[in-house]
């Protein structure tokens, strides 16, 4: 009796440890490294998910495309990009820049995309690369959206993790791009710079790291610059449209010629054949399903935006890892959700509302509700 009873206990045991095993609401599961990446993790917050360490003989077709093409890159750039000026040698990638006729264009040179095959959103980048010198390179490391969620550039954002041209030898740069903010609007786009002795003559580590509402850039370990998002600044538009950063994108690795920048000093033809290195470019995302242990906190401070119609705002949740959305109810009823804290009713008609907000995390907890906010449309 005592060995039955010893026997249905272990059993019952068993079934809770099984059924209980992942506790979080949408199940979610811890991430496994990417074997092929030489740093599997960073302390336990980070997991490797996509790399190229550029170790084999030649571009790995499976984690890149080669760009074709002599359009100039939307900058009036005077390179055609081909195929014969990427290589993989001596564990880097080269993209060579070389003064040679080719297609009615006077230079060639390279780019790679990651385009459907290392797709991300939110996580750190990072990457090693020693760019050239000389009147008229302009070397790129940059991100564009995979999917245009909000429509054509510059609506759908541009991150820009490298930038160095080189007139400028000793200065990089970082930059993001949106419909309020890109360089062919009147206000510009959002730019930081950090003096780098080293840019051309060795291998610098960059990194990027990029959360809901945040992105930070460093070069060895000294930040270049950090982008937020934030309302009560820019209470004319939607966070879309100076934030569109919440969907998947994708890297883009390039050195132009000339152009609107690269080439504002003319270009010195002595330097070619010239290159640019990478080492190697890693993606890591944090482990959430290890790492999250809590629910956000309640979202505070609804207020109405002051030049924005049917708009209101809020202060960001707080979560011991990262708020993922937001769900939005109107009396009592869901609405939508929202990746950041605001939001546009365009779609109810003249009257009086209640509003109430919940934060979500990525593991899927949830928030308390907002205390209610009445929306006067």
């Amino acid at each position: 009796m005592k060995k039955q009873l010893m026997f249905m206990i272990i059993l019952i045991l068993s079934f809770l440890i099984t059924s209980c095993g992942n506790s979080l609401p949408n199940n979610l599961e811890p991430l496994k490294a990417y074997e092929n990446c030489e740093i599997k993790t960073l302390s336990e917050d980070y997991v490797c998910v996509w790399a190229d360490e550029f170790n084999g003989s030649e571009l790995d077709m499976t984690k890149w495309n080669i760009e074709v093409n002599g359009y100039g890159g939307g900058n009036q750039e005077l390179q055609y990009y081909k195929e014969d000026n990427i290589f993989v040698r001596d564990g880097k990638l080269e993209i060579e820049g070389r003064k040679e006729y080719f297609s009615g264009k006077s230079y060639t040179s390279g780019r790679i995309n990651s385009k459907y095959k290392g797709d991300f959103r939110y996580g750190r980048v990072e990457f090693s690369a020693k760019v050239p010198t000389g009147n008229g390179t302009w070397s790129a490391v940059w991100l564009l959206p995979t999917m245009n969620s909000y429509g054509g550039w510059p609506n759908s954002g541009e991150i820009d993790i490298l930038e160095h041209v080189g007139y400028d030898p000793n200065r990089v740069f970082s930059s993001t791009h949106t419909k309020k903010f890109n360089h062919l609007g009147d206000k510009g786009s959002l730019t930081f710079s950090k003096t780098l002795y080293e840019a051309t003559t060795d291998f610098n580590n960059y990194v990027f790291e990029w959360e809901p509402g945040n992105m930070k850039m460093y070069v060895n370990e000294s930040k270049i610059g950090e982008f937020n998002y934030v309302p009560a600044y820019n209470q004319d538009v939607e966070y879309k449209d100076v934030y569109p950063f919440d969907q998947m994108f994708h890297i883009i690795i390039n050195l132009a010629i000339g152009g609107i920048w690269g080439g504002v000093q003319g270009i010195n033809d002595e330097i070619f054949p010239t290159s640019l290195y990478v080492d190697y470019v890693r993606v890591y995302q944090k482990n959430i399903a290890n790492i999250d242990k809590t629910a956000p906190s309640k979202p505070e401070k609804i207020r109405k935006m002051t030049s924005l119609s049917r708009s209101i705002f809020w202060n960001p949740s707080e979560d011991d890892v990262m708020v993922e959305k937001y769900a939005v109810y109107v009396d009592g009823d869901f609405y939508k959700y929202t990746n950041l804290n605001q939001i546009r009713f365009n779609s109810l008609f003249p009257g009086e509302y209640e509003i109430t907000i919940e934060a979500i995390d990525f593991t899927g907890r949830v928030s308390s509700k907002s205390d209610k906010f009445i929306l006067l449309i």
